[in-house]
């Protein structure tokens, strides 16, 4: 019996160690959570600091955010200045000296991608211009794949003893995830030429990745709500160049989206950005399922 007891001892010992060797990992998104499980497995416990259908601009910095990031071994941002006006009060009040700017606790993956749409100069007249270039690149399938070894590597070099585990799992990762790229890219391929609007700049890798034309956007600018008369004169453009498709998001008003299809004709087409947008995108794989599937109707 006492032999028994001796044993449950050492496991219990064994998968505390284990539970404690695990790196905590906070990331600004829901999709990098979930892309970072993917390839961090067992080693890693992943949080997101926001959800999915929420306006990735405009997050609270809860306490309860704060609380996260003060127990984290990493924190992985989107980077591009998408977070600036939210993540960097909570990594100051957490307080955690492992995820400051400019140490290995600290991973921008914006870094990872070329940025399209990168102004030449900002001002405020142009509403909330990214001077870094337009942060939403996560929506382009063809650059999960590269933000993907970048988070291996960076696991990596948190935690050297699962080098070859974040390895492994990259290339299970990536074998998966082209497989799955090529079938987007057949799917996507039908919207060659198609002309679109969407309310912000949300889509426009999505739409520049696989030619869909952009008409234009509701939004006059970045960050800056339509007017009655811009959305007068969208409509007469949208009319002229043979509008097809209205993207709409899930946290802006879709009012104006709605009154451009009705003026028009094109079909207004609501689009999750981030897992948990809408209730199917349960997983990067779903998310971009997804998209496809609700462009393709």
């Amino acid at each position: 019996m006492r032999k028994v007891a001796t044993i449950l001892i050492m496991l219990m010992a064994l998968f505390a160690s284990r539970a404690e060797a695990r790196l905590n990992v906070v990331c600004s998104y829901p999709w990098i959570t979930d892309l970072t499980a993917k390839v961090g497995g067992e080693r890693v416990k992943a949080l997101s600091l926001s959800q999915g259908n929420w306006n990735p601009h405009l997050v609270v910095p809860r306490p309860s955010l704060i609380g996260k990031a003060r127990d984290a071994d990493l924190l992985i941002m989107n980077g591009a200045q998408l977070e600036i006006g939210w993540l960097p009060p909570i990594v100051r009040e957490s307080r955690n000296p492992r995820i400051q700017q400019g140490l290995n606790g600290l991973l921008d993956i914006s870094s990872s991608v070329t940025l399209i749409e990168v102004p030449i100069a900002v001002s405020r007249a142009g509403g909330d211009v990214h001077p870094d270039g337009n942060p939403h690149y996560a929506l382009d399938p063809h650059n999960i794949a590269p933000i993907a070894a970048a988070i291996a590597s960076r696991l990596a070099l948190l935690d050297p003893e699962g080098a070859a585990v974040y390895e492994a799992k990259l290339l299970a990762f990536r074998t998966d995830w082209n497989k799955r790229l090529a079938g987007l890219d057949t799917r996507f391929a039908a919207l060659r030429g198609v002309k679109v609007v969407s309310y912000h700049t949300l889509f426009n890798y999505l739409a520049r990745r696989y030619g869909m034309i952009l008409v234009g956007t509701i939004e006059p600018f970045p960050g800056i709500p339509p007017t009655s008369r811009h959305i007068e004169s969208l409509i007469g453009r949208s009319r002229a160049e043979g509008l097809e498709l209205v993207l709409q998001d899930v946290y802006n008003p879709s009012k104006p989206a709605r009154m451009l299809a009705e003026k028009t004709g094109a079909r207004l087409v609501v689009l999750p950005h981030d897992i948990g947008a809408v209730p199917e995108a349960k997983d990067l794989y779903a998310l971009f399922e997804t998209i496809a599937g609700r462009l393709g109707r």
